[in-house]
């Protein structure tokens, strides 16, 4: 939705701000130092590889996000969770306005476009009455909402925020991760908030504005005030967009957060800023600083096999392909995957087993692999280094025993032991498809996974 005056809400969920600035390709001088400060940064200079994510998130609801929000000082509106149709009703009446929004709380955005399977309720909705509450709350409860960030078998919704309708004047967009190339946070704004904000990166991306920032300084008064000017505010809302940028920021670096985003940040008829939209995603490795933030994480919404994954010390993502790959090293597994699809396959997961994994860990790696009725084939994909070879060979061998293998296996190892490592296996009367290199490897599974 265009931002229009007097909108009183807006449908979009959040976009992964890393798909955004994976668009946002702009080569700049190199950024260096000075005195702890930061050089001074080029009218563009975002990098989509600066933005990669390298360690895992921790996710939490849009009403979870707002509620931190709302304890830092950030204006959001008020609203009310609501896990029954009944309670949707309820909350409509609490809030006491002529108009609400019914905004379905799952772990991905696109929510607004979104549509329940089988049917044509979308998962945000305005309602102007409590039975409209009630009746849109019905259609989405229980059921797999569908975006363009699920995939076709959506994520079943287990509540709604009922939020009270919003007086906009104007719809901005803020968002921050932590940029490589500056070494820091980076703060991103832009006027055309509410929208598809990666259209607007690739057609205008002139329109998208950045800070840098220091973690211990936070965003200084006089960034804050030309992205303000950069806005087109004026008057008091210069001064509340200031407020409210240092706000976030300084939340971003406190909450350990990987990626904050508001949209759209809108401005109120009064000239208030106002978060109508929030998305705030968390370094997972620094979770041991926050068990109050661990409190808020809701594994429902998580998948299955990751969260096997990372109980057993394994990297694991599910895609949509049929390669099961197991492999050492994230590096290494996104080469993988990359020589996989040259050769015409589909990866079906990124799964990373680490430099020191042993045969427990790999059986469970074999299990969850196997356990993904859509793999066809698996390939292991070992460089023997801190981890010897005959190590992952006696440790396939044990999950071969344990678990069973019922798809084509190909194994391609190189490093420390090697040749000891081939020999097991080759010696070891199981089914193995051995490779030599990464592109006879790839080859073969794809070959493989095609036959079966």
């Amino acid at each position: 939705m265009s931002a229009s005056k007097k909108s009183v809400f807006w449908p979009n969920g959040a976009l992964w701000l890393f798909v955004l600035l994976a668009k946002l390709i702009r080569f700049a001088a190199p950024l260096t130092r000075a005195n702890g400060e930061l050089p001074q940064r080029p009218a563009f200079a975002l990098q989509a590889d600066n933005f990669k994510p390298t360690k895992p998130t921790m996710k939490i609801h849009e009403f979870q996000a707002k509620q931190l929000f709302r304890q830092a000082g950030i204006a959001v509106p008020e609203g009310i969770v609501a896990r029954t149709p009944e309670e949707a009703s309820a909350a409509f009446d609490k809030l006491g306005g002529k108009i609400a929004v019914v905004k379905a709380q799952i772990h991905a955005g696109g929510r607004g476009k979104g549509t329940i399977k089988g049917s044509e309720q979308h998962g945000v909705e305005l309602v102007k009455t409590a039975a409209d509450a009630a009746r849109v709350a019905k259609a989405l409860l229980g059921g797999d909402l569908v975006t363009i960030q699920t995939g076709a078998e959506g994520q079943k919704v287990q509540q709604v925020l009922v939020e009270g309708g919003c007086d906009i004047a104007r719809e901005l967009y803020l968002g921050i991760v932590v940029d490589r190339g500056f070494q820091s946070p980076v703060l991103m704004v832009s006027t055309e908030g509410g929208m598809d904000i990666e259209k607007v990166a690739e057609e205008t991306p002139e329109l998208i504005h950045t800070a840098a920032f220091l973690p211990d300084s936070g965003l200084s008064d006089s960034d804050a005030k030309d992205l303000a000017v950069k806005l087109g505010l004026e008057g008091s809302s210069v001064g509340s967009a200031v407020a409210l940028m240092q706000s976030v920021c300084k939340l971003f670096v406190e909450l350990d957060s990987s990626l904050m985003e508001i949209n759209p940040l809108v401005v109120t008829g009064a000239g208030d800023l106002m978060a109508l939209d929030a998305k705030v995603t968390f370094d997972e490795n620094a979770m041991f600083r926050h068990k109050d933030l661990l409190e808020l994480r809701d594994t429902s919404e998580e998948d299955a096999n990751e969260l096997r994954a990372g109980e057993a010390g394994l990297s694991y993502v599910q895609l949509e392909g049929n390669i099961g790959c197991l492999v050492n090293g994230a590096g290494l597994a996104m080469s993988t995957m990359d020589l996989v699809k040259l050769h015409g396959g589909e990866p079906a997961n990124f799964l990373d087993v680490g430099g020191g994994a042993n045969k427990d860990q790999v059986t469970e790696a074999f299990r969850i692999l196997l356990g993904d009725k859509n793999v066809k084939a698996v390939l292991v994909n070992i460089f023997g280094g801190i981890m010897q070879c005959t190590t992952i060979a006696n440790a396939v061998l044990a999950a071969y025993k344990e678990v069973g293998f019922n798809v084509p296996l190909v194994v391609r190892l190189e490093g420390t032991e090697v040749e000891e490592g081939r020999k097991i296996l080759a010696e070891s009367g199981v089914d193995i498809i051995g490779a030599e290199g990464l592109t006879d490897a790839a080859k073969k599974v794809v070959a493989a996974a095609n036959a079966a």
